[in-house]
């Protein structure tokens, strides 16, 4: 194996507006595509179905993600996925990569004071990156996607999904010699 990069996807619970009283946003899935920068090829993918602690999984979310409640509360508890995320993808150690920084601010939140945060420093926004090698707006991955010619696989707003196309991104951007951040 070469130089490997985690690319990461979350989703976490969401409403309509804004969440019940009581609620938060938290963690449902995670999503890992690891990535072989050198031979250009994604070579694992995972997906982590965490359990909610501190809010449910409403209608809005599972329309959105697919993600049913009971497919959410027989998940692992947060610290164990971030656990896994340790020892299985070596996150405290391996550079990351996630689509914009939503994923890195929403595990920050949720490891704040409670969990120690599961992955190390080098993280890279792939959006960033994206818009700036082609000379765009930032947009969103399915807008990337077509941007590069790239088919979307999978389902939209499934974390396991979403890591798998955002990898493509990546690799699509070291084809062109633009992932140059990771070294």
């Amino acid at each position: 194996m070469g130089r490997l990069l985690n690319v990461i996807d979350v989703e976490a619970t969401c409403w309509a507006g804004q969440p019940p009283a009581g609620q938060v946003n938290e963690i449902i899935e995670v999503g890992v595509c690891v990535v072989d920068l050198d031979a250009r090829e994604r070579v694992d993918r995972d997906r982590i179905m965490v359990r909610p602690a501190r809010s449910a999984v409403s209608a809005f979310c599972t329309e959105l993600t697919g993600i049913t409640p009971a497919e959410a509360a027989a998940g692992l508890s947060f610290a164990e996925a971030c656990e896994r995320l340790r020892t299985v993808h070596r996150s405290d150690s391996r550079p990351w990569a996630s689509w914009g920084d939503y994923d890195r601010k929403q595990f920050e939140r949720q490891c704040q004071g409670r969990q120690r945060y599961p992955f190390g420093s080098d993280h890279t926004n792939a959006k960033a990156v994206f818009a700036d090698a082609h000379g765009l707006r930032r947009q969103g991955m399915a807008g990337a996607l077509q941007t590069a010619g790239l088919p979307l696989e999978g389902r939209h707003h499934n974390g396991a999904d979403d890591a798998w196309n955002i990898a493509a991104l990546v690799l699509h951007l070291a084809e062109r010699g633009q992932w140059a951040r990771i070294a």
